[in-house]
């Protein structure tokens, strides 16, 4: 279930385990911090607090969009590592400015009741970022909840993280971004209307804005799309801006096999599951329907 306002927690989401964190991806680490939130208290619910939009998203609203997960992908993610709810708590001036007791005393304490915490050994919250892991230490023992501090779960790359799997993903590997979320990426959105020239050259395409999410390396991957039925189909994509037929805005175009059917406003996930080529212009349409049926093939090989 999601939550949004702080000031009327329905009474069964109170004196429950609360993990904290802004779970971008909700990768492997964040995963880690959920686990340690059950550990400790295995007989009560688990909440996932989190923040919408992204802090940074706020402060910074004219840098490039970086999101891995968007509000409603991400609340599902959690759900499905085992949050019972998730809070989603609006970021905005007023939250900003809300100083670092303050959020202990009034939204863990007093509206969650909350009985135990975790959270990331990297986690900050307050006014300016006040509060640390030592001041959420201190405060919480004062206040008689539980704090487990989750470090961050390394591999041979270093320590995972949000940032280190979008640099993964612009560089082109989303195998390696795969691997450190614990599931392929995906970019979720509504089929919309685009130029149809796809279904002239033999692949119709279904048109995924990227909207805020990240953009990933610009070219063609093999991808698996998840439609709104749950039916899982392969198929290849391109992410980019189609310079070949004059695009001037980035989207995903994606050409599923085998399928016949009508996906206009309907939401799908495009799964990013392989890297084939980067984005390039053809001279003309017969030598960009030659690669495609090219990029058709290694896709149906690559996904088996």
């Amino acid at each position: 279930m999601i939550l949004s306002d702080w000031k009327a927690i329905p009474e069964a989401a109170r004196g429950a385990t609360v993990a904290l964190g802004n779970f971008d991806g909700v990768h492997l680490g964040h995963r880690a911090v959920l686990r340690a939130a059950h550990a400790a208290r295995p007989g009560l619910k688990l909440v996932a607090l989190t923040f919408e939009p992204h802090p940074r998203e706020h402060f910074r609203p004219d840098d490039p969009p970086f999101r891995l997960t968007l509000a409603e992908a991400k609340a599902g993610a959690l759900m499905q590592a085992g949050a019972h709810y998730v809070l989603a708590l609006p970021f905005d001036a007023a939250l900003a400015a809300m100083p670092a007791e303050a959020f202990v005393a009034e939204v863990l304490h007093g509206a969650l009741a909350a009985r135990h915490l975790s959270c990331g050994a990297d986690f900050a919250f307050g006014h300016r970022r006040g509060g640390d892991v030592a001041f959420l230490a201190a405060r919480a023992e004062a206040l008689g909840m539980g704090l487990s501090v989750v470090p961050p779960v390394t591999d041979e790359g270093g320590p995972l993280s949000s940032s280190r799997i979008r640099r993964a993903l612009q560089d082109g590997y989303p195998e390696r971004a795969a691997s450190e979320l614990g599931r392929p990426w995906e970019i979720r959105g509504t089929v919309s209307h685009g130029d149809k020239r796809g279904r002239t050259i033999g692949f119709p395409t279904a048109n995924v804005p990227l909207g805020r999410h990240l953009e990933p390396a610009r070219g063609v991957y093999a991808i698996r799309a998840t439609l709104a039925d749950g039916q899982v189909v392969p198929g290849v994509a391109n992410i980019g801006l189609r310079p070949t037929v004059g695009g001037t805005e980035s989207r995903v175009e994606a050409h599923l096999f085998d399928y016949e059917g009508d996906l206009y406003g309907q939401e799908i996930g495009v799964a990013l599951w392989h890297f084939l080529r980067p984005e390039r212009r053809f001279p003309g349409l017969p030598a960009l329907v030659a690669q495609i049926q090219a990029d058709a093939a290694e896709a149906r090989r690559l996904l088996g």
